[in-house]
């Protein structure tokens, strides 16, 4: 894909002043840790980082050698397997005779859009039903594009089935869903990328109930107390940490063996290992100015932490809504918010640190209301197949 430098540029003018100089703060800092062989690790949710190509951006970042380890969510697990986006036909389902009671609301079911030779193949993995599907083409709706593998038929019903199978494989292996997933899924994915670059890429614990049976096999995969310990050792080997529209980062940030910000005393007391935010860059690409206000609080008067040496409600004190990740990015003295649309952060932020570096990107993505943007969501869904079973087991006898 040709880069709309342009466009990026254009971007970043639109961010507010503070904005552009934490971005510009966060990218000398991630530079400046490639330079010396440092890692950057990035914490994701899911939503709009599916939509905005960022999970796409970032897969490129991982096979770039700029990202080195992933954490995420088990619906862009889910959406990952399913090819990160897919074009559906959202229908009324009472056409269908489906009973009302057990639709999504809104009363809609949705096919994926799949040809006749696609179905075939599908066919060889999963029953089918053909009478079903041969109607969508005269059926009443609508096409759009959405995150993949998820409530259309038959790809997130075949998602579903592929995810019992991957559990039964982590069984037998000891590894994780995300690692054997990852063996299957596109390179331009953050799963596929991992695998093939041998980069961490996990769901965090807040995030595993998602994506249906994906999420319950990924829960179900490894213990709690193992996917944790996971993630504190990604988390100790990175030397900046940027989390992108997440919510529920404790494991980072609040988590049972991190010592600065988090609970880890006590781990740490009874001799097992420990790790510590204390000299790491901690940046959040958020929309939230709440985010940045508590850091100002903090700056200001140190409110946050007297707050907590006092035991008092942060949220009552501060007067704003206090959502749990803020209170140690807040107090974390190397903490950097940047406030504004991913869609229009990430690209400025992947483009400016691959051109620092001397990298040269293939994929970009773009704000999704944008023609780049729109154009960027046509290609993935051309562009980044679903799931391929018989690459696992591949992998799995290699």
């Amino acid at each position: 894909m040709k880069i709309n430098r342009e466009l990026i540029d254009k971007f970043y003018n639109e961010l507010d002043d503070r904005s552009r100089e934490t971005l510009d703060r966060s990218i000398e800092k991630v530079v400046e840790a490639k330079k010396r062989g440092g890692k950057v690790a990035i914490v994701t949710g899911s939503g709009p980082n599916i939509h905005e190509g960022v999970t796409t951006l970032i897969a490129e970042l991982i096979n770039k050698g700029i990202v080195d380890g992933v954490t995420t969510s088990s619906a862009v697990v889910s959406h990952e397997m399913g090819g990160t986006l897919d074009k559906v036909k959202m229908c009324p389902a009472a056409q269908f005779g489906l009973p009302e009671s057990k639709m999504p609301r809104g009363y809609v079911f949705e096919f994926t859009e799949l040809t006749e030779e696609q179905i075939d193949e599908l066919c060889n993995e999963v029953i089918l039903d053909r009478e079903l599907l041969s109607k969508r083409h005269d059926a009443e709706g609508h096409v759009i594009i959405k995150a993949a593998g998820n409530m259309a038929y038959p790809m997130g019903l075949r998602t579903e089935k592929m995810a019992e199978e991957i559990l039964s494989l982590c069984r037998q292996t000891g590894l994780p869903f995300e690692t054997i997933a990852g063996w299957g899924c596109d390179p331009l994915t953050m799963l596929g990328a991992g695998a093939r670059k041998g980069v961490p890429v996990l769901v965090t614990i807040p995030q595993l109930i998602g994506g249906g049976h994906v999420g319950l096999s990924v829960g179900d995969s490894i213990s709690v107390t193992e996917r944790s310990r996971r993630i504190a050792k990604l988390m100790e080997q990175s030397d900046v940490i940027i989390e992108s529209a997440v919510a529920l980062t404790q494991e980072i940030h609040d988590g049972p063996f991190e010592t600065y910000t988090g609970h880890g005393i006590w781990s740490w007391w009874q001799g097992q290992p420990t790790y510590s935010l204390r000299e790491k860059t901690l940046i959040r690409f958020d929309l939230d100015e709440n985010l940045r206000k508590a850091q100002d609080l903090q700056k200001q008067s140190a409110m946050i932490q007297e707050a907590i040496n006092k035991g008092l409600p942060k949220t009552k004190l501060s007067k704003i809504p206090f959502r749990m990740e803020m209170s140690a990015f807040a107090r974390h003295e190397g903490s950097l918010p940047v406030i504004g649309d991913i869609g229009m952060i990430w690209p400025i932020f992947a483009l400016r640190v691959a051109d620092a570096l001397g990298i040269e990107l293939d994929f970009m993505s773009y704000k999704q209301e944008t023609d780049d943007g729109k154009a960027m969501r046509e290609w993935i869904v051309d562009n980044i197949k679903p799931f391929d079973k018989k690459l696992m087991i591949d992998k799995l006898n290699a």
